[in-house]
C-alpha cells in the first residue's frame, strides 16, 4: 500500500510491534475517504449552492406526500447508504446513555474542551482546519456547531430516523466530503506526505476520541457511571460515526477497541505540527468566547484555567509539546472529584439545590451550542479558505 511519508515514522514501527493488523488498517485508511459521499458532492457541484441544499433537505425529512426532487445516481447512492441502519443498531438501548450525558454535563464539556479537542488538533487532524482556516474565521461558530451535533445525539429520540442527531450526523459528512473536494487541487496540500484529507483514518480516530477517551477523561473528573451506560454512550458515537461516512473497516466496536485503535493512531501520528500548536492554543484562548463570556478580564482568567485543567487531563508531555505555559496541576483533577461527589449528595439529600445546579449546566451547554439559526440547512463551504466561503 501507499503509505503517506508522514506515517512512516518510528511510532507507526512501534505501533506495528504492538498490533501489527491494526496499525497497517490505520495508514491504509489515511488515503481512504468517503466514496460514496465524495462522489455525491462531485456531482451536487454542478448545481447552484441553494438548490443542491434544497433537493438534500427535502431528502432528509420525513416524506409528506409531495413528490420528492430528481437527484442525482450518485446522491441517491449516498442517501440510500444513510437511510439503511445497521443490522447491530438498538435505538431503545441508548437510551441509558443520553442519562448518562445529561447527568454528567460539567464533565462532558470540561473533557471534551479541555481533553479530547486538544488531544485531536495535536495529529495531523490540524492539518485541514489550518489549510482551510476554519478556526481562523467564524471559529467559534465552527465550534459551536460541533457541540449542537454532540447535544443532539444525545437528546430523546435525535438518532432516531430523520431526528436532528440522525440530521447533522449526515451533514458532517458532506461537510467534509466537500472539503476533500475543495482540497483536492489546493496546492498547501500535500497527500504525498499527509494523506487524503479528513481521511477515514482521521474520522475513525476521531470518533474514538468522543466517545472512549471523553469517557475515560470524565472518570478522571469524577463522574460515575455504569457499564451499560457507559456501552450505550458507545453506542450512540458509533451510530453518529457510521452516519458521518466511518467504513465500519475503522469504526469501533465497543469501548476497549475503541481504546486500543485511539492508542496505535496516536502512536502512528507525528509528533504535533505547528498546525497543532496554533489550533490548540486557539481553542483554549476561545473557549470563554463559546460559552459566551466577552469580557476581556474574565475571558483570560477563565483561559488560564482551561489551560490548567487540560494539562492536568493531556499529561505534561503533550502539553509541552503544544507550548503550554508552565503551571503546576496540583490538585486540579481531585478538586473536580470532591464537586462531583458534592453533586451527587446534593442530588440525594438536597433536590432543590440540584436542580438549580443542572439548570445551571445545562445552560451551559447550550450557549456553547450553535442555535442561532432557523433549523439544519444542507448549505456547504464554497471555497478552500473559510473566510472567502459563502456562510454554512
Amino acid at each position: 500500500m501507499k503509505v503517506p511519508t508522514d506515517y512512516d515514522n518510528p511510532g507507526c514501527e512501534r505501533a506495528r510491534a504492538l498490533e501489527p493488523e491494526m496499525a497497517d488498517n490505520y495508514v491504509e485508511h489515511t488515503m481512504i475517504g468517503d466514496p460514496l459521499a465524495d462522489a455525491a458532492v462531485e456531482a451536487l457541484s454542478s448545481m447552484k449552492r441553494s438548490e443542491s441544499s434544497r433537493i438534500i433537505a427535502a431528502y432528509m425529512s420525513p416524506p409528506d406526500g409531495n413528490e420528492r426532487p430528481v437527484i442525482p445516481p450518485e446522491v441517491e447512492a449516498l442517501i440510500d447508504d444513510v437511510m439503511t441502519p445497521p443490522d447491530w443498531l438498538d435505538l431503545p438501548a441508548l437510551t441509558s446513555g443520553i442519562h448518562m450525558f445529561h447527568r454528567n454535563r460539567k464533565m462532558v464539556v470540561v473533557g471534551m474542551l479541555a481533553g479530547v479537542l486538544i488531544e485531536g488538533f495535536s495529529t495531523n487532524i490540524s492539518e485541514s482546519f489550518f489549510v482551510t482556516g476554519r478556526l481562523r474565521d467564524q471559529g467559534v461558530r465552527r465550534l459551536q456547531q460541533n457541540n449542537r451535533h454532540m447535544v443532539e445525539i444525545f437528546l430523546p429520540g435525535g438518532m432516531g430516523p430523520y431526528g436532528d442527531g440522525w440530521r447533522l450526523s449526515f451533514r458532517i459528512r458532506l461537510v467534509h466530503a466537500q472539503v476533500r473536494y475543495l482540497l483536492k487541487n489546493a496546492r498547501e496540500w500535500d497527500t504525498d506526505a499527509l494523506g487524503v484529507p479528513l481521511s477515514a483514518a482521521h474520522v475513525g480516530y476521531a470518533i474514538t476520541a468522543f466517545s472512549a477517551r471523553l469517557l475515560m477523561h470524565m472518570r478522571s473528573l469524577g463522574a460515575k457511571f455504569s457499564e451499560e451506560e457507559a456501552a450505550s454512550f458507545m453506542a450512540t458515537w458509533r451510530y453518529s460515526g457510521l452516519l458521518m461516512g466511518i467504513p465500519e473497516s475503522i469504526l469501533f466496536h465497543g469501548e476497549d477497541d475503541a481504546l486500543k485503535l485511539y492508542e496505535i493512531g496516536t502512536m502512528c501520528e507525528p509528533e504535533p505540527s505547528t498546525s497543532s500548536i496554533v489550533l490548540a492554543n486557539s481553542l483554549v484562548n476561545s473557549a470563554p468566547l463559546i460559552v459566551g463570556i466577552n469580557d476581556p478580564f474574565e475571558g483570560q482568567k477563565l483561559s488560564q484555567y482551561v489551560y490548567k485543567v487540560s494539562r492536568a487531563l493531556i499529561g505534561d508531555l503533550l502539553a509541552d509539546q503544544l507550548n503550554y505555559p508552565k503551571q503546576s496541576t496540583l490538585g486540579v483533577l481531585p478538586w473536580f472529584r470532591v464537586q462531583a461527589r458534592y453533586d451527587r449528595l446534593t442530588l440525594r439529600f438536597l433536590p432543590k439545590i440540584a436542580r438549580k445546579s443542572n439548570i445551571s449546566n445545562f445552560e451551559t451547554l447550550m450557549s456553547g451550542s450553535w442555535y442561532h439559526d432557523e433549523g439544519i440547512t444542507y448549505s456547504l463551504p464554497d471555497h478552500v479558505y473559510a473566510e472567502e466561503s459563502s456562510q454554512w
